[in-house]
């Protein structure tokens, strides 16, 4: 049957929302015909995810669960990472997002990781890489010396590979690759984006020391080593190798840091393994073979208004994190694994990730700058209580269902506290999940109040904040002008008859200080079990030294890793302003007149 997505769709999804949906996860027929509304993909997602509570209660009533599911993703509350929209409720039901694969030093098992890789990336899920075990280049093999090609070189093997295979056959990969800072290889994999059209399906980063960041205060060289013999390959000054770094960050984003020692002051399961990996956008870090499932909660739904105006509605979030945790928890059990390895390590841990989209909404609606004192307090406190009911629905879990079997290793045994899962809390970049949701991306700031997003096949998407358009209604400023201006790259600041009120509350990404951004990336951290996905955004005049004093704040600050971003440094932006969007606002604005007459 081919359904109208238009005339049975749900009404609270925006039209940009409803076109990725239907680019990217409603299914079709094999006459590329819609068979599927966003109605109906929430109703397949619950009706698989209700499925697992069979496991732990044959008597539970598998429609009460699967309607409570529907309905926190029908409303925009609540969604589940990419690949569970894509794959609940199919025939190859991989639902997680996150996965770590090791890669060792040796040729058979190297592409026997990479056959794995394929077969996680083509069913769209995300992967972490370390290659600091890698030999460096040149280093011999089987005697025969000066043969190796290198960390670099194996890297770019597994980027076209992972390229080749369109992630869940919508999405092209959100891939990681990390390499410590101490590897021979260091110099060249620092430069590997220097080709911006190399590597676009990953984010690379290298993996920092305390002792490596206390050699740099210290202006003290630093050694590099063979990670195959353990010797010294070369002894270099921590300041060029940390000015390298900062200085091709500026020129392309990559690479970011990673914070390890200060990852592993976290890990809840110490005595099964040093955890050095990450995925995706850095922020989940796993065991060897371990994936994650991750959620996110839209906090612009999480308000409420009363006489003295609107408020976080605390009462609400407390009553959607338990449901949201059953959620990912049951996934687990349904999940198809490409590995038994990966299935065996999932299910030891049982980690997921619960996050948030949307806060950057969430603070306009409360009439908080981004940039200020509330808006750091606002996110510490959301999280905290996020974070204190996820545990607290887990250790409920774990009383009916059982522990995670690893728990006997676990931070959580020395406390004497059962828990179902390893961790609960992740901060994701939610991309494709917050414009389905019609919402700000992860905790990130608006990238402007109008901009053209691109998206899969270059199409482009014009972007009007709602809250914006809301707001500058009412103070009877809104109209083309404004938007043609604004899309052209105009600060809002710039322009005249705009509030100051307005211009606080609507700063963008670019306007905000590096420091805030480090400051609300902090507030999330302090209490998520996992990592936090966030990119400094700085404008296109910041300079290397901006860059190397955020690298610095975040370590100073204890942030398990950093990105940053340089508007225009890269040719190809997700998000942007420029003139292309005159003639989409223009169309906009002629159809609304047209409504009118």
């Amino acid at each position: 049957m081919v359904l109208d997505i238009v005339a049975t769709d749900n009404k609270c999804i925006s039209p940009n929302g409803l076109r990725v949906l239907e680019k990217r996860y409603l299914r079709r027929n094999g006459d590329n015909q819609l068979t599927e509304t966003p109605e109906y993909l929430f109703r397949r997602v619950a009706k698989s995810i209700a499925s697992a509570e069979q496991i732990y209660d044959s008597n539970i009533d598998l429609n009460a669960v699967e309607e409570e599911f529907f309905r926190v993703m029908a409303n925009l509350e609540f969604l589940p990472n990419s690949p569970a929209l894509l794959n609940a409720g199919s025939n190859c039901e991989q639902l997680s997002s996150c996965f770590v694969l090791p890669v060792p030093d040796s040729l058979e098992e190297i592409f026997n990781c990479l056959k794995t890789a394929t077969a996680i990336c083509k069913n769209g899920g995300g992967l972490g890489f370390n290659f600091s075990n890698i030999r460096p280049k040149g280093s011999p093999v089987n005697s025969r010396v000066g043969v190796a090609g290198g960390a670099a070189a194996l890297i770019n093997i597994f980027a076209q590979a992972t390229d080749y295979i369109r992630q869940g056959g919508i999405r092209c990969g959100c891939n990681s690759v990390t390499l410590s800072i101490d590897h021979p290889d260091i110099f060249e994999f620092i430069n590997l984006k220097k080709d911006p059209t190399v590597l676009n399906n990953f984010q690379n980063s290298i993996s920092v020391t305390d002792n490596f960041m206390a050699h740099l205060k210290r202006g003290e060289n630093y050694a590099l080593r063979n990670p195959s013999t353990g010797e010294m390959a070369k002894s270099i000054n921590s300041s060029d190798i940390f000015n390298l770094i900062v200085s091709q960050a500026w020129s392309s984003g990559d690479p970011g840091l990673v914070f390890l020692d200060q990852i592993n002051r976290y890990n809840p399961v110490p005595d099964l393994g040093y955890l050095d990996t990450i995925t995706g956008c850095g922020e989940q870090a796993l065991l060897p073979f371990e994936s994650s499932m991750l959620g996110s909660i839209n906090l612009a739904k999480m308000i409420s208004t009363d006489r003295t105006g609107p408020k976080i509605d605390y009462a609400k979030i407390r009553n959607l994190v338990p449901v949201a945790i059953r959620f990912l928890d049951n996934a687990i059990d349904i999940n198809y694994f490409a590995s038994s390895e990966i299935d065996l390590a999932t299910k030891l841990t049982r980690k997921i990730g619960l996050g948030v989209m949307g806060f950057a909404d969430m603070l306009i609606m409360l009439g908080i700058p981004y940039n200020s004192a509330a808006a750091v307090e606002a996110a510490k406190s959301i999280m905290k209580c996020i974070n204190e009911v996820a545990h607290d629905t887990s250790h409920k879990l774990a009383k009916s269902r059982g522990t995670f079997p690893a728990w006997p290793l676990s931070i959580y045994k020395q406390r004497e506290f059962i828990m179902r899962n390893a961790s609960c809390t992740t901060i994701a970049p939610t991309g494709t999940l917050s414009i389905i949701a019609g919402v700000s991306s992860g905790i990130e700031p608006i990238f402007a109040p109008t901009f053209i997003r691109n998206i899969l096949d270059g199409e482009k998407l014009l972007e009007i904040n709602p809250y914006f358009e809301e707001t500058t209604r009412k103070y009877g400023v809104y109209g083309k002008d404004l938007l043609e201006q604004l899309i052209l790259g105009t600060k809002l600041s710039d322009i005249p008859n705009i509030p100051v009120d307005l211009q606080k509350i609507f700063v963008t990404a670019h306007q905000i200080s590096p420091e805030w951004h480090v400051e609300i990336q902090s507030a999330f951290q302090q209490f998520t079990d996992n990592a936090v996905s966030k990119t400094v955004n700085f404008p296109n005049t910041a300079t290397k030294e901006d860059i190397s004093k955020v690298f610095i704040m975040a370590f100073e600050r204890g942030l398990k890793g950093i990105t940053v971003y340089r508007d225009q440094s890269r040719a190809l932006q997700p998000l942007c302003s420029s003139e292309l969007g005159l003639d989409l606002i223009r169309k906009r604005w002629a159809e609304e007149m047209e409504s009118y007459s």
